[in-house]
């Protein structure tokens, strides 16, 4: 099985959007082509996808953030690997991938926020190195 890991594009869309929705966040191709163009005008954000035989099976999305209250780090905002090859190393490949573009941000720190439903990937990221900080509620406001 011969993965590489490769720069989101616009023309992953459709296959991006399909493997979210999987997680439990839908997406239109359209919204999705919009939030990729969107990321990729920044300096701050990116994207890299995981490709076997020119079928996308992976994504994971990163941005560099600076706080008033901390120094710089980078954090994971997304990573979905298509059920069918869950458990193969592919979520491994993708954050290392981030790890390395966080270190080109200057920052050695990566962070991420996981639904505490998801105990089966709390154990994943434990495995990875990464350590339980703090858990937290999310409120939304529309306006």
């Amino acid at each position: 099985m011969q993965i590489f890991i490769r720069q989101i594009t616009p023309g992953d869309a459709a296959e991006v959007a399909a493997l979210s929705h999987q997680l439990g966040y839908p997406s239109t191709t359209e919204q999705m082509f919009q939030n990729i163009k969107a990321v990729l005008a920044t300096n701050d954000r990116d994207a890299y996808v995981a490709v076997l035989d020119d079928k996308i099976i992976g994504w994971i999305g990163v941005y560099y953030s600076v706080q008033l209250e901390s120094p710089p780090y980078c954090e994971i905002n997304g990573l979905v690997i298509d059920e069918n090859f869950r458990g193969k190393g592919i979520g491994k490949m993708l954050i290392e991938k981030i790890k390395q573009w966080g270190k080109e941000k200057g920052t050695g720190k990566l962070r991420l926020h996981c639904n505490v439903k998801r105990k089966e990937t709390h154990l994943f990221y434990q495995h990875l190195g990464f350590q339980e900080m703090k858990e937290q509620k999310v409120f939304e406001l529309r306006t």
